[in-house]
């Protein structure tokens, strides 16, 4: 029985000195966080925020009422009586969701007084449009965006994260082909939001070339044969990618082989473009883009063709400079994104309302292709305009905001040569973006 009671003690005593011993720790740390100073907390000023121009990425446990933002859930459930559950479980038919997308397709803007609920003061800024603008105006280019947000709908109908958003579909207020009376002018209206496009590179004009972005592309629709033997910036991180693929390709599955060999042909498309021709600039130069099939009619918007973008109280002049998907409208370039909203990037579109104007001039392009000409561009601009009425606002001047090349290093003075000797003057060195043409003088500053 001693022994009994000492182990019953030693058990006690054991007890006691834990609970001791986390009073004591608890204690302990209430005074250290009394004593401690107080941790301030940064507060940083919000910027302002801007509509993403991409969805965000869904992940996680998905609630399928927020799939999409603006995508509206109706959703009920039906138990009618079955069979046994043996029988209905392998029915594929008793246990099955059927999905019904509701898309109304909505009207276009076919008069002066809807465009002005868009842009109330465009027609005060270009008053020669109501002169233009009738019910027959519609382009059937309206109906064909449509229905190829509809085709491509249904195609992706089975795929949820791949169906085009709210904003997406609703992304066109109105597509109309413009004649003026008198001057007989032709132009193609539309009204939309306006995305961001920050493709294209020119070694030529940079070198360096502008931070890539996740879509990133070095090329646009719009391209001329390269001035300069510089590089494209974006040419090693390709030749890399084909080297990799080729090397893959050599001990690849069958299976593997057939994406491969069809991604080398691609990129060694690439290679060669980038290596023979210079783009526009997302950044520097301003462009719109349209719809592929907006491109291709005959006698309809090309590339090349001049535009002019109105927002506000804005007029600027554009070029048509790439092409995009068919069944999405407004996008423009990041150099004019930043003009309409200082806050737009590549990743925030800088209007998501439907109230930019882009009007474009079929048939004005310039040949052939090169360098865009901002003072050009201005003037030919301002033609057109007036082809169709006039403006009551300057257009908006672009200037070029690309830095100039290095200014090359002078050749150092040649040493005296003896008496009699003759001896070539040291030729100019040229700088490496625009090297000087042989024979031109160097003038020294």
């Amino acid at each position: 029985m001693a022994r009994v009671r000492t182990w019953r003690r030693t058990v006690v005593l054991v007890f006691l000195l834990i609970f001791a011993a986390i009073v004591y720790r608890w204690i302990s740390v209430e005074r250290l966080l009394q004593t401690s100073p107080p941790v301030a907390k940064e507060t940083a000023t919000p910027s302002p925020s801007l509509t993403p121009t991409r969805p965000p990425v869904i992940g996680g446990k998905i609630d399928t009422g927020k799939i999409f933002n603006g995508v509206t859930l109706h959703s009920h459930l039906e138990t009618p009586p079955g069979a046994d559950a043996s029988t209905e479980r392998n029915d594929p038919d008793s246990y099955a969701v059927d999905l019904k997308l509701l898309a109304r397709m909505p009207a276009p803007n076919k008069s002066i007084e809807q465009l002005a609920k868009v842009n109330p003061r465009l027609p005060e800024l270009l008053p020669g449009l109501a002169a233009m603008v009738k019910p027959e105006a519609v382009s059937p280019l309206y109906v064909d965006l449509y229905n190829n947000k509809v085709r491509i709908l249904r195609e992706n109908l089975a795929h949820l994260d791949q169906l085009l958003s709210r904003h997406n579909f609703y992304d066109c207020q109105t597509i109309l082909q413009l004649q003026h009376p008198q001057s007989h002018r032709k132009a193609t209206l539309l009204q939309a939001d306006m995305d961001v496009d920050a493709d294209g590179s020119d070694s030529d004009r940079m070198p360096a070339g502008p931070a890539v972005t996740t879509n990133f592309k070095p090329f646009t629709s719009y391209k001329w044969n390269k001035k300069t033997p510089a590089p494209n910036p974006y040419l090693p991180a390709i030749e890399d990618r084909l080297k990799r693929s080729e090397d893959e390709l050599k001990s690849a599955t069958p299976e593997r082989k057939k994406d491969l060999r069809n991604n080398i042909v691609a990129l060694r498309d690439q290679v060669a473009t980038l290596k023979k021709f210079s783009f526009l600039i997302g950044a520097a130069d301003p462009y719109i883009v349209v719809p592929g099939m907006m491109a291709h009619p005959k006698d309809g918007t090309k590339v090349g063709d001049y535009a002019v973008v109105i927002f506000g109280d804005g007029i600027y002049p554009a070029l048509v400079g790439d092409v995009g998907p068919n069944d999405k409208v407004g996008e423009a370039s990041l150099r004019i994104a930043k003009e309409v909203n200082a806050q737009a990037t590549a990743y925030n579109r800088p209007v998501s309302d439907l109230k930019v104007t882009y009007l474009i001039f079929p048939g004005s392009a310039d040949t052939p292709w090169g360098p865009p000409d901002y003072d050009k561009m201005q003037e030919r601009c301002q033609k057109l305009v007036d082809e169709i009425g006039g403006a009551t606002v300057p257009l908006h001047h672009w200037v070029n905001i690309i830095p100039p090349p290095p200014t090359p290093t002078p050749s150092p003075s040649p040493t005296p040569s003896p008496a009699g000797s003759t001896s070539p003057s040291a030729s100019p060195t040229a700088t490496f973006a625009f090297p000087l043409p042989s024979g031109s003088p160097q003038t020294n500053r």
